[in-house]
């Protein structure tokens, strides 16, 4: 069963991702970087997305050129305003990572930090609402700004 249950996650998150992917491409470069900060919202995301696939949360770092910024207790944004193409990057990053590590994850091990206290399998589902959560508010801002809605995706098979 816990074979059946990661597939299930991984499934669902990969059609998440692809989700996300769709609204990152769909956003017209003038509309990237104004006042919406479409940019950042995708990079927070990604950021998440790829911390919530970790096994021992201390031990987290995201890949160059990306920082830790996101846990700054200020607030404070990245250094730079990063490209369409580096998220892009990302994103394969974290679908890899999520393909890579999933199948042999122990669904019972916790995933501790000073906020949560989850199952692996209980992260990996928070993983998958966070995600979809910041695809609606992106896809919301495509439509209303750029008249672009980029199309539901069911699931995005490994």
């Amino acid at each position: 069963m816990s074979d059946t249950i990661k597939k299930s996650l991984l499934v669902q998150l990969l059609g998440s991702i692809k989700m996300l992917e769709q609204a990152i491409v769909a956003c017209p470069q003038e509309f990237w970087n104004d006042a919406q900060e479409f940019w950042y919202k995708a990079y927070h995301t990604l950021f998440y997305l790829d911390y919530y696939l970790v096994d021992n949360p201390a031990s987290f770092a995201p890949p160059a050129p990306f920082t830790l910024s996101e846990f700054d207790p200020a607030g404070a944004k990245p250094p730079c305003v990063y490209t369409k193409e580096e998220l892009i990057d990302y994103l394969n990053y974290c679908r890899a990572h999520a393909i890579a590590s999933i199948p042999s994850k122990n669904l019972e091990q916790r995933f501790v930090n000073a906020y949560k206290d989850y199952s692996h399998f209980e992260i990996l589902v928070y993983n998958i609402k966070h995600v979809q959560h910041h695809v609606g508010m992106l896809t919301l801002l495509l439509r209303q700004n750029c008249n672009a809605t980029p199309g539901w995706v069911s699931t995005d098979e490994a």
